[in-house]
């Protein structure tokens, strides 16, 4: 054979297995659309929904001292960008409350003595109170705060006051940081990974579950058998929620033993929660298995789902500083709510009261889920019936 004829042969060859590969490609559209889906869907959401420097974040005052100093101060800190006065609670335990639910990032408290201190030429304390379980949500917003009253005071700072003009110790700066005092930000990440690792390992092993069956051809035996849809349906999820229940258990005791973080407040408050969060993604990874046709698919699309859960859900980025539109679409996952169950009842002791609405959304949630994945079920056992029959 010539040279030429084995150059001829190998291109023949090479063409024909990339042909052969291209050919299924293109027939799978599920897996051909993902593939440009993907890394589109990763642009917009880093490009537009991904802001490490939230602003307008919402903040109680308790202001016991109404004079133009105080006012100037307050002012200076709204014209940061960083604070917005969204509450004005009428004592302590008010603005406690309202800092452990998660309703505001910072409380204020200016003490009746603010102004009177400064003439008597005595330094005067402002009081920050601010919800550190995200770190990262919290540093640029404390950071601006001390030059921002130092420069908003120069111009207030006269007559009996002129001592303090052009220093920069006129009002002493107190910042409490509240459920994370070192600022740690395994405090922030190991209660938001749990909502993680039960999400991807739940929606994956349930998204498995009928593509299997279909895969392996034992779909038509299920379906000759006298059990119902639903009866198969919660046959295939109770051993996963033991699973992913067993998971829980798993990350809560090395959070204590490894990383010294236990669970601050009701820890069946935490199960509850843990519970109706496993039941969500259960029902999702239900869904997804009823719309593909292939393990291969059930992948594919589990991830292309999962994305959002990691980068919307607050885990990696916080949530207040993303638009509202993706603040919209970050609501509507339940790794959302579960992250703000884990980190308000293991960081800060949260109660029932404090995160009732995240429950609530989570309940709202599985029924929906569990709505369209039974209606899904249903659609794809009459698809699958059609050929046998």
């Amino acid at each position: 054979m010539s040279y030429r004829a084995a150059v001829r042969g190998f291109w023949v060859r090479l063409a024909a297995i990339v042909i052969k590969e291209v050919v299924p490609l293109m027939r799978d559209r599920l897996s051909f659309s993902l593939m440009f889906a993907m890394p589109i869907l990763e642009l917009l959401l880093f490009g537009y929904a991904i802001n490490t420097d939230p602003r307008q974040l919402p903040t109680a005052v308790i202001a016991a001292d109404q004079s133009r100093i105080t006012r100037t101060v307050l002012t200076a800190l709204a014209n940061t960008g960083y604070m917005v006065f969204t509450h004005h609670p009428e004592n302590e335990a008010e603005a406690n409350a309202l800092l452990q639910s998660g309703d505001v990032q910072f409380v204020i408290r200016i003490p009746s003595d603010f102004t009177r201190r400064l003439i008597r030429g005595e330094r005067s304390q402002l009081l920050i109170d601010a919800d550190a379980t995200d770190p990262m949500a919290i540093s640029s917003s404390l950071a601006a705060a001390r030059p921002a009253i130092d420069r908003a005071l120069r111009n207030d700072l006269v007559g009996p006051l002129a001592e303090w003009a052009g220093r920069d110790d006129a009002v002493e700066l107190v910042l409490h940081r509240r459920y994370n005092p070192e600022g740690k930000s395994r405090l922030n990440i190991i209660p938001g990974l749990l909502a993680v690792i039960v999400s991807v390992s739940m929606v994956l092993m349930t998204a498995l579950a009928i593509t299997r069956e279909r895969e392996h051809g034992t779909m038509e035996t299920l379906l000759a058998t006298p059990v119902r849809p639903i009866e198969v349906m919660i046959g295939k999820i109770v051993p996963y929620f033991a699973v992913g229940v067993m998971q829980t258990v798993v990350v809560l005791l090395l959070a204590w033993l490894l990383f010294d973080i236990g669970v601050e407040g009701s820890f069946p408050l935490l199960m509850l929660g843990t519970a109706l969060f496993i039941c969500a993604n259960l029902a999702i990874g239900f869904t997804i298995s009823t719309v593909t046709v292939s393990q291969l698919q059930a992948t594919q699309v589990s991830f292309f789902v999962l994305l959002p859960t990691i980068l919307l859900s607050g885990f990696m980025f916080p949530f207040r500083g993303m638009p509202q539109w993706a603040q919209w679409l970050g609501e509507c996952l339940p790794a959302t709510h579960f992250i703000r169950i884990t980190r308000g009842v293991m960081l800060k002791g949260s109660t029932f009261e404090d995160v009732d609405q995240e429950l609530v959304a989570l309940i709202i949630i599985v029924i929906a889920t569990a709505t369209l994945a039974i209606s899904r079920y249903r659609l794809t056992l009459d698809a699958t019936a059609k050929p046998v029959a």
